[in-house]
């Protein structure tokens, strides 16, 4: 029993002497505090910095690992596409050669700037293969595109209409890509079977390799001019 008063008497003095220790503190000068206080706010500024690094680092690292995984399904679809590709690789070369093929002979179908005249009377010489009286025949200001340039011909042509309508499929049959638009067929006099059409053709030629370089020289232009600009 003795012992055991004792032990409580201690532990009771190590109690009050401990909290004697946080009395009359001096916020303003926590050097001077004695040791315990120092441990507890030392504790303190642990358990602060421990709650704030939660906060700044570890929930924005499980919002960016929540990003990540919403990629996940986009990610998989992509992954699977691309699994069929790598699977069809062989098939889709063949596409492409096909496909490259096929643009070649469009190319070849391009006049060349110096080929433009020889179609034009072409053009001239199948209305006038089928009985035709051109009254206009006027080509416009070429359109320069990327890769190609457009030509406007302004058409009016007079007679019967199975030769109108000759005319129109022989144009379209010509070696030559040439298009027909705007077409307009009118009577061209009371009680005749002679009708008019008025029409733009737009044949279209391949650019030299000096227009392309132009071309791309005007685009580089345009884009660092932009550039500077902002």
């Amino acid at each position: 029993m003795a012992k055991s008063s004792s032990a409580r008497v201690d532990l009771n003095s190590v109690f009050q002497g401990a909290a004697t220790q946080f009395r009359g503190l001096n916020v303003s000068q926590p050097g001077q505090w004695p040791a315990l206080p120092k441990l507890a706010a030392f504790l303190a500024v642990a358990v602060a910095v421990v709650v704030l690094g939660w906060f700044a680092v570890v929930l924005d690292a499980n919002d960016e690992l929540e990003a990540e995984r919403a990629k996940e399904p986009t990610l998989k679809q992509s992954y699977r596409d691309k699994l069929v590709q790598a699977v069809n690789l062989g098939e889709l070369r063949k596409q492409k050669l096909l496909v490259e093929e096929y643009v070649i002979q469009l190319e070849k179908q391009l006049p060349g700037k110096a080929e433009m005249d020889a179609l034009l009377s072409d053009i001239n010489q199948a209305g006038l293969g089928r009985g035709l009286q051109f009254e206009l025949f006027r080509p416009g200001q070429v359109a320069v595109k990327d890769y190609y340039a457009e030509l406007p011909i302004e058409l009016k042509v007079s007679g019967r209409f199975h030769d109108i309508g000759a005319f129109a499929a022989d144009v379209a049959n010509l070696s030559r890509i040439v298009t027909l638009h705007d077409l307009s067929i009118s009577a061209s006099k009371a009680g005749s079977d002679v009708l008019s059409m008025d029409a733009t053709a737009r044949t279209y030629r391949y650019l030299d390799p000096e227009e392309v370089e132009t071309i791309r020289k005007g685009a580089a232009a345009r884009k660092s001019k932009s550039g500077a600009q902002k």
